[in-house]
């Protein structure tokens, strides 16, 4: 942060999305005359900071992994604006495009889909270097053995294919092609959730390592907050395509605001003595993105809902520093949420 005067400002967010939505049809044709459309993302609003790992969590179906998807140009926006350092990527011609997506990576969920089955680990951490013509074959020989051993891959995996190796190693060689062209924002979607137990901690530390050995910026989605509580700067909460809150992580941990992150947080198992762990589960089943709740789309799981909620989405505000939440009666408890609506 910089200082003038007496005024601590914000640097500049390295990524920026501005009202980010996407809408697909639904096939089956109309119901009742009428098109039916999915908003698997609503009027998305977030800054990402240089060097943070933004943690974006949330239950399965509320839209992280087609945000992820938005925001690498994987998927094209149906309104609103992606931009990194303050070019929207939507105004890029197809030359400054390739040249911007180089500091745009992704590790996959799926290390087995995500990978060619026809090509080697060595061809595969390399295609990235030749698309962009990173110096010659002799060059990109000896920069490939190196990626290889920074991710804990020997020079026997180089020349195996990914059904020769292991889950956990397939993920490995999806880091090493995320890292080979040294970017400067990595989105990590659900990246140790398809691996055995016993392998997810030394792939997480080794994206840690990474992230600090680069000085990457990571957006790492997941839905497992007791991973998020180990690794994020900042945590972004999700809900049936909209952000719900956002806080630092400790903060967000210490004192969540909306009632969402709440249940989020009390589904968490815990070791306690004498307690059954994570015996607390989340509320209802998440609404159809087709059909979604007017006004707040969480108030019919909410157990603070009130007729404001059902008439108006309340916007994501930032009334404590740096921690914003988009609802109408955060911090009440059921019977103070009750009395504001009443007035």
């Amino acid at each position: 942060m910089t200082m003038t005067g007496t005024v601590c400002e914000k640097p500049s967010p390295h990524l920026t999305l501005r009202r980010v939505s996407k809408v697909y049809p639904v096939g089956g044709g109309h119901l009742l005359g009428r098109k039916r459309f999915l908003t698997a993302v609503d009027a998305v609003d977030l800054d990402v900071y240089a060097g943070e790992t933004l943690a974006l969590v949330g239950e399965s179906g509320c839209g992280k992994s087609t945000l992820a998807k938005l925001i690498m140009h994987l998927e094209l926006p149906t309104s609103g604006t992606v931009s990194i350092g303050g070019q929207s990527l939507s105004d890029l011609n197809p030359g400054a495009l390739k040249q911007a997506r180089r500091q745009l990576q992704m590790i996959f969920q799926d290390p087995y889909a995500s990978l060619n089955p026809r090509m080697t680990t060595r061809r595969i951490i390399a295609e990235a270097l030749r698309n962009y013509r990173v110096g010659s074959r002799a060059d990109i020989d000896a920069r490939v053995t190196e990626i290889a051993k920074s991710v804990g891959l020997s020079t026997y995996h180089l020349d195996k294919y990914p059904h020769e190796l292991s889950g956990g190693q397939c993920q490995r060689v999806g880091i090493a092609r995320a890292i080979a062209l040294k970017p400067a924002l990595v989105v990590a979607d659900e990246p140790v959730s398809a691996l055995d137990v016993s392998i997810q901690a030394q792939v997480l530390n080794l994206i840690l390592r990474l992230k600090k050995e680069m000085q990457l910026t990571l957006i790492f989605v997941s839905h497992d907050l007791s991973v998020v509580a180990h690794l994020a700067d900042r945590v972004a909460v999700m809900y049936l395509g909209r952000i719900v809150e956002t806080a630092p992580a400790t903060e967000l941990f210490r004192a969540p605001r909306h009632p969402y992150t709440k249940m989020l947080l009390a589904a968490v198992p815990r070791p306690v003595p004498g307690q059954n762990p994570g015996s607390q589960s989340i509320v209802g089943e998440l609404p159809s993105p087709i059909d979604p709740p007017s006004g707040c789309h969480f108030r019919e799981r909410c157990p603070i809902a009130r007729p404001l909620c059902a008439q108006e989405a309340p916007r994501l505000t930032e009334s404590v520093a740096n921690h914003a939440v988009a609802c109408h009666f955060a911090d009440c408890e059921p019977q103070a949420a009750k009395d504001a609506a009443n007035g």
